[in-house]
């Protein structure tokens, strides 16, 4: 539902440009994460899809950015393109959760 009190533009700002930095840090996120980590659980191969993935999102996201800037918040973004980048975020994130509980287990195999 919209706000009758804000114009189109103002709204997209408010909700399409928060969204979009988000997405950024999340991707950047995963791409460091991705080149940096080996994931046991994961094949050289598939590991190197997802990277692979998120760089071509950062790709569609930079040019989205752009022609929201360049349109000074005058152009939207269809869900059909954000809902692949949301999947893929959440894809990265349990990853990252699957990485991090494998080291809290090593860990605790340490101390026994």
């Amino acid at each position: 539902m919209r706000d009758s009190n804000l114009p189109g533009s103002d709204l997209l700002k408010t909700v399409l440009e928060p969204l979009l930095e988000d997405f950024q840090y999340w991707f950047a996120r995963s791409r460091n994460f991705l080149e940096t980590e080996h994931l046991s659980f994961m094949s050289e191969q598939e590991q190197s899809g997802l990277l692979e993935r998120v760089k071509q999102a950062q790709e569609e996201l930079n040019t989205a950015k752009m022609l929201f800037t360049a349109t000074e918040g005058q152009v939207g973004i269809d869900m059909a393109t954000l809902m692949p980048w949301h999947q893929l975020v959440q894809e990265c994130w349990s990853v990252a959760m699957r990485f991090r509980s494998q080291q809290l287990d090593g860990q605790d195999g340490d101390s026994k």
